[in-house]
Order: C-alpha cells, then sequence, then structure tokens
C-alpha cells in the first residue's frame, strides 16, 4: 500500500530541502559513490519502480536516472510525450492519480513548472524534478555535490553565474540561500533572474553585476549554461548578439580565485557561452560534475523512498 499522501515528499526545486537535509544527502552521495566506484553491490531499491516522463529530451538526465534506478536494484518506465496522454488527451490530474498507483517514485522533465506542481499535488508517490522551464534542482544538486568533493565546503565561498538567468541561475540563487554562499550573478540586460519567483529568505547571498569580469573576480566557482534553453529556440539568433559578451573565457577565469572550478551543465557550445580553453582545460570539473548526477540521484532517490539511512 502507498503511504498516504500528507507523508509524501517531494523534490520539485530546490528549497524543498532543508540545510541539514542536504548535509546528510552530499554523505550519502558520496557513501554510494564510493561502492559504485568499488564495485560493491548496493540494491536497497529492489521490486521499485520509477516512471520517467519526458515532455522534454534529455540524455544526461535519462542515463543518469535510468542507470541509477537499476544500480540500486530498481526497474525503470520510460514515458516521451510522444507515447504518453501526459497533459495532452488526458488532463495531468488524472495521469498522476494512474501512474502512481503503478510506480513507486516518478520523474518528470517538462516545461512549465506548474504540470509538475499539478502532478505532485495528485501523486501518491515522490516526484522529482528532472527539469523545468524555472528549475533545474538535481542539476544544482551535483554541482554543490561535484564542488564538496573536490573543493570542501560551499559555505561562505563565492559562485559566479555567468550568461542568462533561466533556470540553472535560478536554483543556484535558491541553494545560495540554503546553503550560505554567495551567488554573483551578471545576466546581460533584460535576461536577469526573477528574484521574485524564486523566493529567497536571505537577498544578501545574491550580488548581480553588469560585467560578466567583475563577477567573476575572486570566485571560487565559475558556471554557466548555454545562451538559448530548450523551449527557446525561437530566439537564438537574438540571443547570440545579446550574450556575445558573456563567453567564459580564461581572461574570466583569471579574475578567480587560483584553484577556482569551472563547471557546465551541458550540452555545451564551445566559442559561444565558454571557451575551448576553458571547458577542456585543467580548471573544468563538467565530466565530474556529469557522472555526479547520477550519484546524487541515487542518494535524492534512497532518501525519498525509504528516508534516512542509518
Amino acid at each position: 500500500m502507498k503511504p498516504g499522501m500528507s507523508l509524501i515528499k517531494h523534490y520539485l526545486q530546490f528549497k524543498d530541502f532543508r540545510a541539514e537535509e542536504y548535509v546528510y544527502l552530499f554523505e550519502r552521495a558520496a557513501t554510494i559513490k564510493k561502492r559504485f566506484k568499488n564495485y560493491e553491490k548496493y540494491t536497497p531499491l529492489v521490486d521499485r519502480t520509477l516512471a520517467m516522463i519526458f515532455e522534454k529530451a534529455s540524455t544526461r538526465t535519462r542515463v543518469s536516472f535510468e542507470a541509477g534506478m537499476y544500480q540500486m536494484g530498481g526497474s525503470v518506465v520510460h514515458l516521451t510525450a510522444g507515447d504518453s496522454q501526459f497533459g495532452r488527451a488526458e488532463p495531468i490530474e488524472d495521469a498522476a492519480r494512474v501512474i502512481s498507483r503503478m510506480v513507486d517514485i516518478v520523474m518528470i522533465r517538462t516545461f512549465e513548472q506548474s504540470k509538475i506542481e499539478t502532478f505532485a499535488a495528485h501523486s501518491r508517490v515522490p516526484v522529482i524534478n528532472g527539469l523545468t522551464n524555472e528549475y533545474h534542482p538535481c542539476q544544482i544538486l551535483a554541482d554543490v555535490f561535484t564542488y564538496i568533493e573536490q573543493r570542501g565546503s560551499i559555505q561562505g565561498k563565492v559562485v559566479a553565474w555567468v550568461g542568462d538567468g533561466n533556470n540553472m541561475a535560478n536554483t543556484w540563487l535558491q541553494a545560495a540561500d540554503i546553503l550560505g554562499f554567495t551567488l554573483h550573478v551578471s545576466t546581460p540586460s533584460g535576461y536577469e533572474i526573477d528574484r521574485q519567483l524564486v523566493g529567497i529568505n536571505n537577498p544578501a547571498c545574491v550580488k548581480t553585476f553588469k560585467s560578466p569580469f567583475a563577477a567573476c573576480e575572486g570566485a571560487h566557482l565559475v558556471t554557466t549554461d548555454v545562451w538559448t534553453s530548450m523551449g527557446y529556440e525561437a530566439e537564438n539568433a537574438e540571443r547570440q548578439k545579446v550574450f556575445a559578451d558573456w563567453c567564459v573565457d580564461a581572461q574570466m577565469m583569471q579574475l578567480a580565485q587560483k584553484d577556482a572550478l569551472f563547471m557546465h551543465c551541458l550540452p555545451a557550445h564551445r566559442g559561444e557561452e565558454v571557451s575551448a580553453e576553458v571547458i577542456d582545460g585543467p580548471q573544468s570539473a563538467v565530466w565530474d560534475e556529469a557522472e555526479n548526477r547520477m550519484h546524487v540521484q541515487k542518494a535524492l532517490m534512497e532518501f525519498l523512498l525509504l528516508g534516512r539511512i542509518g
């Protein structure tokens, strides 16, 4: 029997969890990753099924969730907009009621945040945000874990966001608010973060800069994303012009701390939002960052399904 709906914990945006819950998740992710690297079998999710619903295509989200669930002993059902009635011929509320009676946990990658919130409100099982137009919490979970893994605590550090005030930037801002670091943000005019949407408690956790170079000064981590996110392709030509000065290059990285890391959620366009010299250089953590999606999501699914271990 599924637990009562009031007991269900969802992960729809970064601020759904408290700081102490993130401490636990990062510890669990490190333990689970170590077991994976040592080829130690760990299958706490035997007989559990993950439904993955994709309205937006994906490489890393699908591979990381699917491989991770299988490694934890569970099984996976993969649905796309083309082979399901999600939000089309069937109301999202009805789809949630049906799908959540047949599986144990659901991951959704879609457009409007309202869709995933509607699904979660009518689901009998935990729902995870695999990406929406507004937020990308699993990616920032992996990014923060990667920083901690390579540089130690992120508390009190400076993260520089260069580029579009998109779902990644929104989620970084929530993370800064919850985990106690400062976010330096530089976006072209008209592409700023919507602070009202994000909803933070500590306005001092974010500083905005007109110059991307100024934003990178003293940063411990410099990060960016594509100039045109999925769903905004019609704006691509205009964005190419507007964002021309927001390419993370070696000069920006030189303004950051000497041991600063560079991250990018991928896919990346070398020569646009980041130079090849940076993303393929010694400060780049993007490949570890990409792999860590799987490890943190395994810890996340374990937490949502089984609660705290030990």
